[in-house]
């Protein structure tokens, strides 16, 4: 007995090798081992799926794993290439087509609540009567309030093709019961060109959030009306603007450019290089411009103000752009799924590629701007180095440099002024934005008798009330300063309250002209106009 228990590891190390031996046989002798799949011309992706669709032990969802690999392969390659699963290729198409189909309203997501910001101008919710500050509670028969509803599920449910029917039940303050409407979906154009409006009396401000395929169209339709109203030089805003359409930023980097002039290039391992110039006279070839950039511009955006730069046409002003020389092209896979691929660089006229590094980790590459304060360089030129062999000089002499972003001619840090820090930090924790928003919520009507913004920026009077409601809040969320810096911060919110309350009655428009005072970069834009004059 106990030789048979001393022996027993063996018998049973035997059995396993022998177990293992007659699976080899046994797939020897099915040819598992060896691929025979229809066709010999098969690449090694196909072969593999093949052999798993066919010969797994388990039931696999095949569609899954490839869009898994393939979204895998392609975040490896590039940052900027992208795979669309068939669900969300018309909505990445709507971003930039100009238009959607839809019920006509901006929302945000208050308190767990749809909240009607504004309606589309003649859009079918104006139509049927929703105002500004109406909530949705109820989308059909679905209870969307207080059940943790988010933005994309709220699109999806008011969004639809045009000519079908939404109901909706809102909420309108002062009226005790729910109003029922249904609103008939339409085609609702959206816009790139946020606000186009006077400085002053010789000075016009546009400001263009992306490229849209309906951008230039709106720049020429602002730059006519700015030019109606005396317009003599224009401040450009682009900051924050993340690219687009290459051909819409071509074609208004043409407006500013002799006819001939070179505006960018591009080329790929499989792409020749292809030249674009400017084609006609530009509308603005004689006005004096100004770039306004900041590290939220790239792409498109970098096209314009580097085919600015390389001509020394205009100056740009702000900070470092995003970094992105890279151009995709969009491809139909037939399925309905879309594949946004890298196909070329571009270049600026004088040889720029302002493409950033990329070493393969996405998330570290998208929030490269955060690594920038790290450094010092949001808060001075002086932390910027670049290589001699990243160094090019225009026709005019000046010098510029690629490799990651385009270097505004002037540079406007952000302000380190001690003095400030209150403020920043309650604007941060989003407590200037909540009580404007409640405060315009509650007084909408009051706030529509000044008419328009430069009447309620004139004649509202921001109050110790109000300034101590903050406060109050500023308290609970443990933010604390000095007596001069609360001074200094009373001050500035005042404004900034302002700017948000005319933006939620009046539009988005309504911001920019009430937010001017407190725009270090668009100061910087006039004061350089400003000394040309004089020099």
């Amino acid at each position: 007995m106990m030789g048979r228990k001393h022996l027993t590891p063996i018998y049973l190390a035997l059995a396993a090798a022998f177990g293992v031996l007659l699976g080899i046989v046994i797939s020897r002798s099915n040819n598992a081992n060896t691929f025979n799949g229809n066709g010999g011309d098969m690449n090694l992706i196909d072969k593999v799926f093949y052999l798993i669709e066919n010969q797994y032990v388990d039931t696999v969802n095949l569609n899954a794993m490839q869009v898994e690999a393939v979204t895998s392969v392609i975040d490896r390659m590039d940052p900027h290439s992208e795979y669309f699963e068939p669900e969300v290729v018309k909505e990445v198409n709507e971003d930039l087509q100009g238009s959607f189909e839809g019920i006509g309203v901006t929302f945000r997501i208050e308190k767990d609540t749809v909240t009607i910001i504004s309606t589309i101008k003649s859009g079918p919710s104006e139509k049927v009567g929703i105002l500004a500050g109406d909530r949705i509670l109820y989308v059909g028969d679905s209870l969307v309030a207080g059940v943790g509803i988010n933005n994309n599920k709220v699109m999806k449910m008011l969004k639809g093709p045009r000519g079908t029917k939404v109901k909706v039940k809102i909420l309108r303050r002062g009226v005790p019961e729910l109003l029922d409407f249904t609103i008939t979906r339409d085609v609702i154009p959206t816009y790139s060109v946020d606000v186009a409006y006077m400085l002053d009396e010789t000075t016009g401000y546009i400001k263009l959030e992306k490229f849209i395929a309906t951008s230039h169209k709106e720049f020429v339709k602002a730059v006519k009306s700015l030019q109606a109203q005396g317009m003599r030089k224009l401040v450009f805003d682009l900051r924050g603007n993340a690219g687009g359409y290459l051909v819409e930023a071509v074609d208004i980097a043409d407006e500013f450019l002799p006819k001939g002039s070179l505006i960018v290039y591009t080329q790929g391992e499989h792409r020749d290089r292809q030249y674009i110039f400017a084609r006609r006279r530009g509308m603005l070839e004689d006005t004096p411009v100004t770039i306004l950039i900041d590290e939220g511009s790239a792409s498109a955006s970098e096209i314009v103000a580097g085919a600015l730069q390389d001509n020394d046409r205009g100056t740009i002003v702000g900070r470092r752009s995003f970094g992105k020389g890279l151009v995709q092209e969009q491809f139909d896979l037939g399925d309905g799924a879309g594949l946004r691929l890298t196909v070329a660089r571009y270049y600026t006229p004088t040889g720029r590629c302002i493409q950033k590094p990329y070493n393969g980790d996405r998330e570290q590459y998208l929030l490269e701007s955060y690594d920038r304060y790290n450094t010092g360089e949001m808060f001075s030129a002086d932390s910027i180095h670049f290589a001699d062999s990243l160094k090019y000089v225009t026709p005019g002499g000046k010098t510029v440099y690629g490799g990651g972003g385009i270097m505004p001619d002037v540079y406007v840090p952000l302000r380190q002024d001690s003095t400030e820090y209150f403020f920043n930090k309650i604007v941060n924790a989003s407590i200037v934005f909540q009580y404007a928003f409640d405060y315009s919520d509650t007084h909408r009507n009051e706030i529509l008798k000044y008419g328009d913004e430069k009447n309620f920026d004139k004649k509202f009077m921001f109050t110790d009330k109000m300034w101590n409601d903050i406060l109050a809040e500023a308290k609970k969320k443990k933010i604390t300063g000095t007596d001069e810096q609360k001074k200094v911060a009373k001050t500035m919110t005042a404004q900034l309250f302002k700017a948000y309350a005319a933006r939620n009655v009046f539009g988005d428009e309504a911001f920019y002209p009430l937010y001017e005072p407190l725009d270090e970069i668009l100061h910087e834009a006039i004061r350089h106009f400003e000394q040309n004059a004089t020099e």
